[in-house]
């Protein structure tokens, strides 16, 4: 799919190699992505309980709004994995049955195996604060084999996605190039690496880390959460 022309085009594509530049930093720093925290931070060491300010923060994406809150279902994901796009449309049935007792919340855990999954995460910001964060990650996972595992970057589609969408492309070049969209998602990673996570899609259900089997047992795991 070839990509809308516009002056800022370049400008992704610059923010990409500055994210990658600065996680390497924060795992140089101690905060690892995936594939160096697994290798020096062995399981014989237990993770830390999933505190409600790490698991949880003010501006975690909140997918639904019930009434009465009966539960808390929380997913750390990254928009490459073909593991989160594969229990997507699973994750979306559960929502639509639960959603009325239970929040889901999504947090970014870009994975350093995945190149452009960064670069997805600062497009699914972006169109967030624009109101359409669920809309862009259902573009990015639904049409994930179009771009997952290139290794060139795929910003230019991501701004095409933003486009179908009907966003305000210019203030979505503006919030993807904006250090505070990269701040945003190094937090999530740090809380996600503080909780043991390591892999995705990792979920938490009322702040215990699930180990999930089958579909029946999440969902049973969520019915027995709102009884």
């Amino acid at each position: 799919m070839s990509s809308p022309s516009a002056p800022g085009r370049d400008t992704p594509r610059l923010v990409r190699k500055i994210i990658w530049i600065a996680l390497a930093l924060i795992v140089l720093g101690g905060v690892a992505w995936y594939a160096i925290f697994a290798a020096t931070k062995p399981q014989q060491a237990a993770p830390p309980a999933a505190g409600a300010v790490q698991l949880v923060r003010a501006d975690s994406h909140r997918l639904t709004a019930p009434a009465e809150e009966k539960a808390q279902l929380v997913e750390f994901l990254d928009f490459e994995c073909p593991s989160c796009g594969a229990v997507h449309p699973f994750v979306e049935e559960l929502k639509a049955e639960f959603g009325d007792r239970i929040t889901f919340v999504n947090r970014y855990f870009p994975l350093s195996a995945h190149p452009n999954s960064g670069q997805a995460a600062l497009a699914a910001e972006a169109a967030a604060q624009q109101g359409q964060y669920q809309q862009m990650a259902a573009k990015l996972f639904e049409n994930q084999s179009q771009w997952a595992g290139s290794q060139q970057s795929q910003a230019p589609l991501f701004r095409t996605y933003a486009g179908q969408l009907g966003l305000d492309l210019a203030q979505f070049d503006a919030v993807v190039a904006d250090q505070k969209t990269e701040d945003r998602i190094l937090a999530d990673i740090a809380d996600g690496n503080a909780l043991g996570v390591t892999g995705t899609p990792t979920f938490f259900l009322n702040g215990e880390k699930l180990t999930l089997s089958t579909k029946a047992d999440f969902r049973q795991k969520l019915a027995d959460a709102v009884k």
